[in-house]
């Protein structure tokens, strides 16, 4: 194994992605089996490079000496020549194969310099990491600095030959063929690609989240146990904490049967989706460049399935079904999605490096196997994280619900809902709707971006979301609130601010990945980083880091109001929500940081508070 040249903590020059200039940069680690050295900018920029990229600081201000030194002197000499008036008649007169040569190699210095004046320029615009500046989308101009070291030297061999580009302007001496191949070389969208992916070269997940080894290892059991625990509880008359519930039989947590009908609900589901019908889009490019392709129909599979589901009623089928075997169904699906990690982990073993999850590639099968090994698992052209995040789960918890309704109706004997269960229903189906009308904004999210699909993502679609985000409904079959109309007026109030802060800051947000030049968000202002995107510091985004997580948490204290306030039991989900979104914010900020540098810094002193304005 070849030994490692520079150690860590070592200050070198670090030659910068797809150009030809060097920055000083600190070596912070080395990696054995890629050979990869991951270093830091001054910027707060990181990079994996080559060793091949990588120079001593004194080799480079060695060869800087050096240039600096013969430069001036051959200007001088050049210039002397130019200008000479009295040069004796000998030195005019040439011969005419001297005449020519002396053409020839003018015409070649044009060229050469030519072509070096742009590549020059488009370096130094695109890849100085300097620091980022505030600017509007109207044109503001941005601030200046001082070029680089490494900017001036390149810049003083190049300007004896200024004068020559306006020669090569007037007459054009290159073909066009040369012309087209040069600007498909130094074109800005395949520089940006080649910093991309060299950003992602790291094979190894280094940080780990939730704990480790140890925390992933008891969450694969504490997440389970958590499900069933809310589900007794649920059914006891007196739904205190401390009250713990009777452990059921074991043989009573499984009915074939169940097992059944939620195969056959998730086989629907898959059929929905591979129904040809909805545009077609694709997500973020991969790290190798690539871009998948997602066919955008969710809302079309919500609309069968509720046409399904009216049938079904029509013939008189009892959808409480569902509240009589709830425990069993949350049972399967618990089994469903470990059976579906185990595939999901297995298959992973043989996929390419390329397509490993940058956050689940650590090496420690209990930690991969929890986070996600594999980042885009597909079968042909069915993507299986895609489907899971929001068809049979997510659809799912809107069917729940209304058994739900229909179970309250029959057990107490009311010939229609509770007010408390129709606005329980009402604000959580106006959730689900918004969230798959706007599918094709679940592309840019972590989950489908960064996070590898494991137990965690298919126990959160499967079972998670549908059992545990439907606990106020099922508690109040159980548990029955009366409530006025001027308090449902309120708390209908409160779940509209939580859906506007959260619907306003999202199309925001994905208008701007978008397309920011867009004429709409010309009054928006950003910080511009070395990456090429922009933080919004206007806006919603100006106001909180999240906003979105500001309203996600007002809408879940609106879906726990109708159920009173006798038990907390129906607020776990608040409490639960604060918590995720909060254990999220850390990890976007810690992931913004390093991606960002020096700009994410600035935009934390512009934005101050996380999720809470005044408080976090």
């Amino acid at each position: 194994m070849p030994s490692r040249k520079f150690a860590d903590g070592e200050v070198v020059m670090g030659r910068w992605p797809g150009s030809v200039l060097y920055y000083e940069v600190q070596v912070t680690s080395y990696d054995d089996v890629t050979h990869l050295y991951t270093v830091k900018y001054k910027d707060g920029t990181e990079l994996a490079l080559k060793e091949s990229d990588i120079r001593s600081q004194s080799s480079f201000k060695h060869r800087k000496s050096q240039s600096s030194s013969s430069s001036p002197s051959r200007r001088s000499t050049s210039r002397s020549r130019s200008r000479s008036p009295g040069r004796p008649a000998k030195g005019r007169r040439r011969s005419a194969s001297q005449s020519r040569e002396h053409k020839d190699d003018k015409k070649k210095t044009i060229q050469e310099t030519s072509l070096a004046l742009p590549v020059f320029s488009l370096v130094c615009l695109f890849f100085k990491p300097s620091e980022n500046n505030t600017k509007r989308y109207n044109g503001e101009p941005e601030n200046t600095e001082k070029n680089d070291t490494s900017c001036i030297i390149l810049e003083q061999k190049l300007k004896p030959d200024l004068e020559v580009k306006h020669v090569l302007e007037q007459y054009s001496l290159r073909s066009r063929k040369d012309e087209k191949k040069k600007e498909e070389m130094y074109s800005e969208k395949k520089i940006f690609a080649t910093v991309k992916t060299i950003e992602k070269a790291s094979s190894k997940t280094k940080e780990l989240e939730f704990g480790g080894r140890i925390g992933t290892f008891m969450l694969i059991f504490f997440l389970p146990a958590t499900v069933f625990y809310l589900l007794l509880m649920c059914k006891q008359d007196d739904p205190s904490l401390m009250n713990f519930p009777p452990l059921p039989a074991l043989e009573s947590l499984w009915e074939a049967r169940v097992f059944g009908i939620f195969l056959l609900w998730f086989l629907l589901q898959v059929l929905f989706y591979l129904l040809p019908i909805g545009k077609v889009v694709e997500g973020l490019p991969l790290s190798n460049g690539k871009k998948l392709q997602y066919r955008i129909n969710g809302f079309y599979a919500f609309i069968f399935t509720a046409a399904a589901i009216g049938i079904l009623l029509y013939f008189q089928f009892e959808l409480h079904y569902l509240y009589d075997h709830f425990m069993q169904f949350a049972v399967s699906a618990a089994v469903f999605s470990l059976a579906l990690s185990i595939y999901l982990y297995v298959r992973s073993l043989k996929a390419p490096g390329e397509e490993l999850a940058p956050g689940g590639n650590s090496g420690y099968f209990i930690y991969d196997f929890f986070t996600g090994h594999e980042l885009n698992p597909r079968i042909g052209s069915f993507d299986l994280k895609y489907f899971c995040e929001l068809r049979p789960g997510l659809i799912g918890w809107v069917v729940i619900n209304l058994a739900m309704l229909l179970a309250e109706m029959k057990i107490h004997n009311l010939s229609m809902p509770s007010l408390s269960m129709i606005l329980v229903n009402s604000f959580q189906l106006l959730y689900v709707v918004d969230a798959l009308w706007n599918e094709e904004a679940i592309l840019t999210t972590m989950d489908i971006t960064h996070d590898g699909f494991g137990f965690m993502l298919a126990f959160g679609d499967l079972v998670w979301v549908p059992f545990v985000y439907s606990l106020q409904a099922f508690y109040l079959v159980g548990h029955p609130t009366v409530i006025s109309w001027p308090v449902a007026a309120a708390i209908t109030a409160v779940n509209c601010i939580g859906y506007y802060i959260f619907r306003s800051a999202n199309s925001q947000k994905n208008n701007f990945r978008r397309n920011p030049a867009d004429p709409k968000l010309a009054n928006l202002q950003f910080i511009s980083t070395a990456t090429g995107k922009g933080l919004l510091i206007t806006g919603w985004w100006g106001f909180v880091r999240h906003p979105n997580y500001l309203g996600d948490i007002i809408m879940a204290l609106a879906w726990s109001l109708p159920c009173g306030f006798n038990h907390i039991l129906p607020y776990f989900y608040v409490i639960y929500f604060i918590c995720l979104l909060v254990h999220r914010e850390a990890r976007d900020e810690h992931h913004c940081k390093q991606k960002y540098g020096l700009a994410w810094e600035r935009y934390c002193q512009r934005v101050p508070y996380r999720i809470f304005p005044y408080i976090y």
